[in-house]
């Protein structure tokens, strides 16, 4: 996969799905080679393992995070008595994820189950996870992993959902440690997008041309003509306009007072509303809500 990380989760969404969990409590013991559908998260609490993982070997100890991705073909031995939590999880949405399963000793050609396999994190070009992760802050990393699995065998209500909010956010930390470190993309300078929500977002703020242009990564003069070529007005009276279409929903649906609607659509006060309203729908907001009333 030449993919990004980023550019596969726009279609692809990340919902993990804890599909085994348990607290793995065994004398020495070995699990023959096979080959897996989903992810394998496994913490070596207490004991000495030896993973092999497409060919390689792995001496873990207690305190150590093994990783093992989908598609690797493993073998592993615990060679003293061991506690091993761990997980099988997906974390990339499949609709038949229910049919996946956690492969038995000996499934090498998993081919049939193609439409099950996930996709590793280390196929996008822009990750590179090891199988013996080191989460740059591994107590609180350990302590959501053991919670996780204390939730997966509670069998408490709603504990589903707590349980994928921690997946996400350990996923969410491994990607950020392991991806290729680059800095903040601006908007490209011919994409004006992101305009319309971000004059949502704070249409009750002091929005400068200024502060939007350098947003855009443009001078003032040009974004002013990029922006007009692209919605037909200034972004003064863009703004405008979604300051007086939030502030007529507001005064037709509610019982908020005038100044208050001024105040949360962005006007200097209750005077400068009723002029721009006024200007606008050749009413006064007043009249407007006895209208509508």
């Amino acid at each position: 996969m030449s993919d990004t990380f980023d550019h596969y989760v726009q279609s692809h969404p990340i919902v993990p799905y804890i599909r085994l969990a348990d607290y793995a409590v065994r004398e020495p013991w070995f699990i023959p080679e096979r080959r897996i559908l989903d992810y394998l998260l496994v913490y070596i609490q207490e004991g000495q393992c030896l993973f092999e993982v497409d060919k390689v070997p792995y001496h873990l100890g207690a305190g150590e995070l093994c990783l093992i991705q989908p598609n690797s073909v493993l073998a592993l031995r615990g060679l003293t008595k061991t506690l091993t939590p761990f997980v099988h999880m997906d974390i990339f949405y499949n609709a038949q994820r229910e049919l996946s399963f956690s492969t038995l000793p000996g499934q090498l050609d998993l081919s049939a189950y193609d439409h099950l396999l996930q996709p590793g994190l280390n196929d996008f070009t822009d990750l590179n996870l090891p199988v013996v992760i080191k989460p740059r802050h591994a107590v609180p990393f350990i302590d959501q992993f053991m919670k996780m699995i204390g939730l997966c065998l509670s069998g408490q209500p709603y504990s589903a959902l707590e349980v994928q909010s921690i997946a996400t956010e350990l996923v969410l930390s491994l990607v950020r440690q392991y991806g290729q470190s680059k800095p903040s993309a601006s908007p490209a300078p011919q994409d004006l997008n992101w305009i319309t929500s971000y004059f949502s977002f704070h249409l009750s703020e002091n929005i400068s041309v200024h502060d939007m242009a350098r947003r855009a990564n443009l001078s003032t003069s040009r974004f002013s003509k990029l922006f007009l070529k692209t919605f037909g007005v200034s972004p003064y009276q863009h703004l405008l306009q979604l300051r007086l279409k939030h502030a007529n929903e507001l005064l037709r649906g509610g019982s908020l007072k005038l100044h208050q609607i001024a105040e949360y659509c962005g006007f200097a006060n209750e005077q400068h509303f009723s002029k721009a309203y006024k200007k606008a729908f050749g009413i006064s907001p007043g009249s407007a809500r006895k209208q509508d009333e």
